[in-house]
């Protein structure tokens, strides 16, 4: 039965993607339908309305944000101060990949925030072992769970035997990764082959990973900005009257900003300090090995906290983190900023942002992130 079921992942083989984004093809493949021709974007306030009436957040894009000068040299300015601690994360995360996973490896990278992570653990494992590890982006969307064409493909070009490491930035709830369990439970059941569900991130400050580099809720410059540092993608789409039976799920490509795009600079800056930081790495790697920090799920808590405090009902709208709050900036409609503390030096984007779209900061105490992200219900408080 097994066999049989296996069978289906090679009974259609899937075309080879057309290449798509701004990174090199040796750094990255993406597994994405190019629908860089169709108008999906929607205004901020009209897609607020939208998700919270029951449309799926995948069926529309917001329209990207175009950054300030200010905000492109605070960009600038968070990459020259962060890179070496993004750097050493990212070098932790890859040596236990490689501890956990052995050397038949590929890095399979949620778009659109795992991406640019996922291809400095490629460029880590490289430098460093020498290893040229297969490395590809993939969607997964909440509700609707990961894209299985996707994952066909990446079977039928490197075998079954190959150990598939999923990878994303950074978790807030761990929703992403609760998501992932599901699917992979799915998928064994479908085809008969069982893939790991831990989640490689770089920062992990909800305590819902076992693979990460960090636990610190710190700015990483990759989540200050949207295609610009992903590869000038957009997010991922699913909709049937775009999607075929046989298709990846879609994404746009926006090749009019490639004069701004900064996803290189991004990778090439931190890539540049792995000599530097692979000594480090591979001791807190062992570190961690050695005494793992067990998942409690402890950010989840702390969002229930608030859910009760704010008398908020859908948990969906509390983003946690400061990658979760910078999105909620960028592309929601804010309610309120709650950070741990007002000189957080995490935070100086988070606050120029608020500043920017006028939404009310407040101070909420022994926060287990830097910060969280209220999303504006559509009933409820006033402002």
């Amino acid at each position: 039965m097994t066999e049989h079921k296996q069978e289906q992942l090679l009974a259609f083989p899937l075309p080879h993607p057309e290449p798509l984004g701004s990174y090199s093809p040796s750094d990255v493949i993406f597994l994405l339908k190019d629908l860089s021709n169709v108008n999906l974007e929607r205004g901020t306030e009209e897609r607020e309305e939208a998700i919270q009436t029951g449309t799926h957040y995948s069926e529309m894009l917001p329209v990207e944000y175009q950054p300030t000068p200010e905000y492109i040299q605070l960009f600038h300015e968070t990459l020259a101060e962060s890179a070496e601690k993004v750097a050493l994360a990212a070098g932790v995360v890859s040596e236990l990949i490689l501890h956990k996973r052995g050397q038949k490896l590929v890095l399979a990278s949620l778009a659109r925030a795992g991406t640019p992570i996922g291809i400095l653990m490629k460029r880590y494992l490289m430098q460093q072992y020498g290893l040229d590890v297969p490395h590809y982006s993939i969607s997964i969307i909440r509700g609707k769970g990961i894209d299985e064409n996707a994952l066909k493909y990446i079977f039928q070009q490197h075998g079954a035997e190959q150990e598939l490491q999923f990878v994303d930035g950074w978790t807030g709830k761990g929703a992403i990764r609760q998501v992932l369990i599901q699917a992979c439970d799915q998928f064994e059941k479908d085809y008969g082959v069982r893939l790991n569900d831990d989640l490689a991130v770089l920062a992990d400050p909800g305590f819902c990973s076992d693979t990460y580099g960090t636990r610190e809720d710190f700015l990483i410059p990759s989540a200050c900005l949207n295609s610009t540092v992903s590869g000038l993608m957009s997010r991922t789409v699913l909709r049937d009257d775009l999607i075929g039976e046989h298709d990846f799920h879609g994404a746009k490509f926006y090749k009019e900003w490639l004069d701004s795009d900064l996803s290189n600079v991004f990778v090439d800056q931190v890539s540049s300090y792995f000599p530097a930081i692979a000594e480090e790495a591979k001791k807190q790697a062992q570190q961690l090995l050695d005494t793992p920090e067990p998942i409690t799920w402890q950010g989840l808590s702390d969002i229930r906290s608030i859910q009760d405090q704010y008398g908020i009902e859908d948990i969906n709208l509390v983003k946690p983190g400061v990658g979760e709050t910078t999105r909620v900036l960028l592309r929601r409609v804010p309610w309120k900023i709650l950070v741990d503390r007002e000189d957080n030096p995490n935070l100086r984007h988070i606050l120029l942002l608020a500043q920017d779209r006028g939404v009310p900061v407040e101070v909420y105490p022994n926060l287990t992130y830097s910060c969280c992200g209220i999303i504006k219900p559509r009933q409820g408080e006033s402002e």
